[in-house]
């Protein structure tokens, strides 16, 4: 598997905005990632070269023609930076919006009295859309179970849950609480077994920064992401659809394309950075890897990012040099299990006897960056079946160095203590 060796770290490093020195805060670990990822600063040049032009696309003008091959290079970037079979890509308002768009469209357009099948793993995002609109389109909603104990859940839960009359069903790629994948193309090959004609919808928003996107091994026909995980920059999402879905009804102008999703003039510059994105991804696994093919070099950028990613959990639960891990840390539970395959880039805990409010406080004067994750209507359906208020939550991305995880052991062993049998031995 190619791997991100020191020297190219540091190079990957310098290629984002603000990756170890927060404006506000000045110094910092960035260990927030998965509520938005750092920013390449090519998108953050791009975005405001583009904020600039006074030009809108459609117009008998070369600014407008310049403009529209911007917005055509970046769909078709995607198409290969996500292996798309077909279909097309269009922008939103944000990856939720899309997610709604997505399935509500495809509820109205199936059958009544059919199943919209989800999972209890999912976002509010896809869970929310497709109880609103399955109660609309006349359908039934059901929520199978995620397994608590490994934080995911398996193509055989799919299996277990899907009928012949099964109309729309939503998968999420990676769960942002748990930090865990799912095989998506499993979960949708187990779907299709019983209902071959069923919509399925893939939540991506949270998987795109943390390895390879293959639309083609999904056999899907919707996957949003939200370009701010993905080293881009907020205010929009983006959606691939395919050729089946597409053709369904949907809102557009009348007289207009019948294909058309997208609603009113595009942000260029949104389009814009997504090349962005693919051009970082392209020349990281053309370091990586020495390959010259466009999907190949996306490919081992994928595997190298997951690779580094799994260095960072492992140090992180298992420990790195003298210092111990999270799993030696008597009073830490790690949501998921230590030892947990499906682990994308993110661990969540809890430390006996300290809220986790005050972990997160504790972390964040010491300099590191993470998240506190309540059982509300965004975390609830994880942390609740478990018996958790709260979490912390500590996510990664490739650029991020066992250095770092190493001062975030020294201070959660300041926070949490290690074993008492540790103690014991270094004592």
């Amino acid at each position: 598997m190619p791997q991100i060796t020191a020297p190219l770290l540091e190079t990957i490093r310098d290629k984002f905005a603000h990756v170890s020195h927060c404006p506000e805060q000045g110094p910092r670990i960035f260990f927030e990632n998965a509520g938005g990822a750092l920013t390449l600063k090519s998108v953050v040049e791009t975005s405001a070269r583009c904020a600039a032009l006074p030009d809108n696309q459609g117009r008998a003008n070369p600014g407008s023609r310049a403009l529209e091959a911007v917005i055509r290079k970046a769909k078709d970037d995607m198409a290969v930076m996500m292996n798309a079979p077909g279909g097309q890509f269009f922008a939103g308002e944000s990856g939720t919006e899309l997610l709604f768009r997505l399935i509500m469209n495809a509820c109205l357009a199936s059958a009544r009295g059919g199943q919209v099948l989800g999972t209890t793993l999912e976002h509010p995002a896809t869970r929310s859309a497709a109880a609103r609109w399955a109660g609309i389109a006349g359908q039934r909603h059901v929520l199978l179970p995620h397994d608590g104990a490994t934080g995911t859940v398996a193509a055989e839960a799919y299996a277990c849950a899907v009928t012949p009359d099964t109309v729309v069903a939503t998968i999420v790629h990676t769960s942002p609480v748990t930090g865990m994948g799912v095989n998506v193309a499993a979960c949708a090959a187990a779907i299709r077994a019983v209902a071959p004609e069923c919509f399925i919808i893939i939540d991506g928003i949270q998987h795109a920064a943390h390895g390879l996107i293959d639309l083609a091994a999904y056999d899907a026909d919707g996957y949003v992401i939200s370009p701010y995980k993905m080293f881009s920059r907020h205010g929009y999402g983006l959606a691939w659809i395919s050729d089946r879905l597409s053709r369904v009804p949907h809102n557009a102008l009348e007289g207009g394309p019948e294909d058309n999703w997208e609603m009113g003039t595009r942000d260029t510059g949104s389009y814009a950075t997504l090349s962005d994105v693919a051009a970082y991804l392209e020349w990281l696994g053309g370091a990586v890897s020495g390959a010259t093919d466009r999907r190949a070099r996306f490919k081992a950028a994928g595997e190298a990012i997951h690779a580094q990613e799994k260095a960072l959990t492992d140090a992180m639960i298992f420990g790195t040099g003298n210092l111990p891990g999270l799993a030696d840390m008597e009073a830490v539970t790690i949501i998921g299990g230590a030892d947990n395959p499906a682990r994308e880039g993110l661990v969540a805990l809890t430390v006996e006897n300290v809220a986790s409010a005050e972990v997160v406080e504790r972390l964040n004067a010491a300099g590191i960056r993470t998240h506190l994750r309540k059982a509300d209507h965004y975390s609830g359906n994880i942390l609740t079946p478990l018996g958790l208020d709260t979490c912390v939550r500590v996510s990664m991305c490739h650029y991020n160095s066992i250095g770092e995880v190493a001062h975030f052991l020294s201070v959660m062993q300041e926070i949490a203590g290690p074993k008492p049998e540790m103690q014991d031995t270094a004592g």
